[in-house]
């Protein structure tokens, strides 16, 4: 299969994309610069110079191949609204160019929280609240399975890792640290988030390329949910730094996110794939210390 990929030199594409050429599909990868488009080549993959701005490149990497994988996503969270808006025109135009030819379309997007327990896969997305724009974009790639598209929704959880590498969400607690002198959780800490080393997550996104039906929904979550507080504490330990409660405010937009408890179940994933995640927890990660800076 000939997938295309965005965000293919990206924290999480750098790694589908030789989790895909491993198991002999050939990648077509969008760069956005100079730079991505080597880091593209370098893995073996074909660059295709574009942007999400760009229709006419989402339309050309569609067109040229037998699938698509969109991982791309602003991380510029002080203007999370102009992301989303991204997304969402990159998203209409890979609906519209794949409409009626049964080419899977999958996309990334994120675990939700239900009050009380570990949300599933047959738990909705939520379309209010600070990420309510990436859940309604989500929704619509699910309605695309009615338009002749193979649309999957791969949601990831709270910090995708990788020892020496970026720790989603933790990296912005460690950030924060360096920042301010103390390891920071909001509230008495106990709030779980759920999290998946990025080679587990992306042999999921592969496996459900491969396999998924219409309007799936799959869960990459290898950790069902580790405390904020005993993620902030192993990075204060490793940073050397004390471990304190702070008002949620302190996170600016990521507050409202950090302080719910929000833990995520893999179950139907893994038995519907066949997936097992295999390598180091969240807090293993973190405890091998070597954050990047």
């Amino acid at each position: 299969m000939r997938v295309f990929v965005t965000g293919a030199s990206g924290g999480i594409g750098s790694a589908v994309v030789p989790e895909l050429i491993a198991a002999g599909h050939e990648v077509l990868g969008l760069a956005r610069s100079e730079a991505s488009a080597r880091a593209v080549t370098a893995a073996g993959a074909t660059a295709l110079r574009g942007d999400l701005d760009a229709p006419e490149s989402l339309r050309a990497g569609a067109a040229q191949s037998d699938g698509v994988i969109h991982l791309a996503f602003g991380n510029d969270f002080t203007n999370f609204g102009k992301s989303v808006a991204e997304e969402t025109r990159a998203l209409e135009t890979f609906g519209a160019a794949l409409a009626g030819s049964g080419k899977p379309l999958v996309i990334a997007s994120g675990t939700p929280a239900v009050p009380g327990r570990a949300s599933t896969e047959q738990d909705p997305s939520p379309t209010d609240g600070p990420v309510g724009g990436r859940g309604r974009n989500a929704l619509t790639v699910l309605d695309l399975a009615d338009k002749g598209v193979r649309s999957v929704v791969v949601r990831l959880p709270r910090s995708v890792h990788a020892r020496g590498e970026r720790f989603g969400f933790a990296s912005v607690l460690i950030e924060a640290a360096r920042r301010t002198g103390a390891s920071a959780y909001v509230g008495d800490g106990s709030q779980r988030w759920p999290a998946v080393h990025r080679l587990d997550a992306a042999q999921l996104f592969r496996l459900t390329l491969e396999q998924a039906t219409p309007g799936t929904v799959a869960h990459a979550v290898a950790d069902q949910g580790d405390t904020m507080r005993a993620i902030a504490e192993t990075i204060g330990r490793h940073l050397g730094l004390p471990t304190k409660a702070v008002p949620a405010e302190n996170f600016g937009f990521l507050g409202g996110i950090f302080g719910v408890d929000q833990p995520a179940s893999s179950a139907w994933t893994r038995e519907r794939f066949s997936w097992q995640p295999t390598h180091p927890s969240l807090l293993e990660d973190l405890e091998a210390g070597n954050y990047p800076t």
